[in-house]
Formats: C-alpha cells, structure tokens, sequence
C-alpha cells in the first residue's frame, strides 16, 4: 500500500473503533494471536479489527482455535497501546483472511483515535 493508502486506513480504522468505543482481537486459551512481522525483523503483530465480523474471518485454519473478543476502547487505549509500545510490537489493521493489511506502530493509532475523538468534539 502507499503511504495515503495506510493513512486512510488508519483514519477509517480509528473512526469505526471510535464509533462502537470498542476493537475487537483474537484470543485463544494460550493467550492472543500475534505473528511475525512481514515489514520487520524480530518484531510481532497484534491483528486488531474494528467489527466482530472481520475478526472472524481469521479463525479458522492454523487459528482456528481463536475467537473474536472485544476490548474497551478505554482499556485499548490506556493499556494495551503503551504496552505494545513498550513491546516493540505493530499492530495489523482489519487483516482478510489470508493475513494480510497494513502494520501500524501503536503510538500512530493512538494518534489517529485521538484526531478522529477531536474532529467529533
């Protein structure tokens, strides 16, 4: 994707969390899917995705033993952003089913939910 095509993705990401104050990741009994970056070395990605739906799409397959689980926007925002900064991980954005979209690093999402709360004030 270009550069533009990202940032309209990030701003719609962000404008449909923001809208149902919820993200929605995929979460099995050995914890939440992650996988290696295609983009970066040793670095992981989260998949993150603004409806239940999309995030459905990905279980099945090798993850198949994962289920949709929504997250606050309150909590994503305030713990898991930071700490996925702290880990050095991305985040994917509305992945299809073959595992592929955009990686974004946590702190321009936070930067994109915040711009996109701004515009709504």
């Amino acid at each position: 994707m270009t550069t533009l095509e990202e940032q309209e993705a990030l701003a719609a990401f962000a404008a449909n969390i923001s809208s149902g104050a919820e993200v929605w990741g995929l979460k099995a009994e050995q914890g939440w899917a992650l996988c290696p970056s295609i983009e970066f070395e040793e670095t992981e990605v989260l998949p993150f995705f603004s409806n239940k739906e999309d995030a459905t799409l990905l279980c099945s397959g090798d993850w198949e033993a994962y289920q949709p689980e929504a997250i606050p926007l309150e909590s994503f925002l305030e713990d898991w952003l930071p700490g996925m900064h702290e880990d050095s991980a991305m985040i994917g954005l509305n992945w299809n089913a073959d595992l592929e979209g955009i990686e974004v690093e946590p702190a321009d999402l936070a930067a994109a939910i915040d711009a996109t709360a701004q515009s709504a004030a």
